[in-house]
């Protein structure tokens, strides 16, 4: 089994329900075993049209798919949330990003792992680094050394929103 770290977020219509989807999606599938689900944090939107803010969480999950199944996986997953591709960076239902697939570096026409922007981006290191204290970004260092040059203030732990596992 490969660890894949994924960041899903929302901002449209029901985000909690949105994540929640995903969480019971990734969950039940026989080829994915979630290891470990951050809390949710709500960031305000990077890049784009104005719109409202983001609900986003991380898991690390083990599984047996290869990188590019997991993507038709989780884009599957997107699709069962009514996801829309209609303005690059807008809003959408559900974003399921593969941040990293065991260290591998891959950069093809469908996917780019470690995801491009990771590195930069609050909403994926401040909760990959709360379930992962040793996380790496491959090519760009630790997680906990990345952190310190990005701002936290659009970066807010939601702990009255919780994400469970069905049983």
């Amino acid at each position: 089994m490969t660890q894949a770290v994924l960041s899903i977020g929302s901002n449209l219509l029901d985000r909690q329900g949105y994540l929640q989807l995903a969480v019971d999606e990734i969950h039940k599938a026989s080829h994915t075993d979630t290891v470990s689900i951050s809390a949710v944090y709500e960031t305000a939107p990077v890049g784009g049209p104005a719109q409202q803010d983001f609900l986003n969480m991380i898991l690390i999950v083990e599984t047996t798919l290869d990188a590019h199944a997991l993507l038709e996986f989780t884009q599957g997953i997107e699709h069962e949330a009514q996801r829309e591709r209609i303005e690059h960076w807008g809003p959408r239902t559900l974003d399921v990003d593969i941040i990293d697939f065991g260290g591998a570096v891959i950069d093809d026409e469908d996917l780019s792992i470690p995801h491009p922007r990771a590195h930069e981006r609050g909403f994926v290191l401040i909760p990959w680094l709360s379930v992962d204290p040793d996380a790496l970004v491959v090519g760009h260092g630790r997680v906990e050394d990345l952190i310190r040059d990005i701002s936290f203030v659009d970066v807010r732990e939601r702990r009255d929103v919780q994400m469970y596992q069905e049983k």
